[in-house]
């Protein structure tokens, strides 16, 4: 698969989480993504970025701020297209496309466990032992969370670096091996 077919299934395929999709789609597509952030970007600095200068004490200070319309609009548009090829691309390696989620599930539940905990600890009398107790259990349950956290897109990175099942598997063809 080219880059430029790899572009144009992904984005004909943007609403399909079925089936599977090889590397050179999956990484082609994410090179597309890379690239087109990085000119969004430069667009950005060179139309939307403000300059302040500021002197305090007789020191100047210049900031320059950019709210990055392009980049966002570039993230909108491509969010559907990688999450549907990422899914895919899970399928090929014989996974589950909810392990492309992995990640961003796990910081849903660290911060469900950070608010729960702390809001459940400052119920308590501040400075009790239960408000203690609950600070200390949170902190308990966080710190693995957090190493989990980190080893985790690392952990999606390699399955979506893994070679393709080969022959069928439960998600469809191989699309190596599928003639069109």
């Amino acid at each position: 698969m080219t880059f430029n077919q790899a572009v144009k299934t992904c984005f004909s395929k943007f609403l399909t989480f079925s089936g599977r999709a090889s590397r050179p789609e999956y990484w082609f597509f994410f090179l597309f993504i890379v690239i087109w952030n990085v000119i969004a970007g430069v667009i950005d600095w060179q139309m939307f970025t403000q300059v302040i200068e500021t002197e305090v004490d007789g020191v100047k200070t210049i900031t320059a701020t950019s709210s990055q319309p392009v980049q966002s609009l570039v993230g909108l548009i491509v969010f559907l297209p990688h999450l549907a090829v990422a899914w895919r691309r899970m399928h090929d390696t014989g996974r589950s496309g909810i392990y492309a989620l992995l990640p961003i599930l796990l910081m849903v539940g660290a911060f469900a466990v950070l608010f729960f905990g702390i809001g459940i600890a400052s119920s308590f009398a501040s400075g009790g032992s239960l408000d203690i107790l609950f600070t200390r259990a949170t902190l308990l349950v966080l710190v693995p969370t957090m190493l989990v956290l980190i080893v985790s897109p690392l952990l999606v990175l390699w399955w979506l670096t893994r070679p393709s099942q080969p022959g069928t598997n439960q998600y469809g063809p191989n699309p190596t091996e599928v003639q069109s």
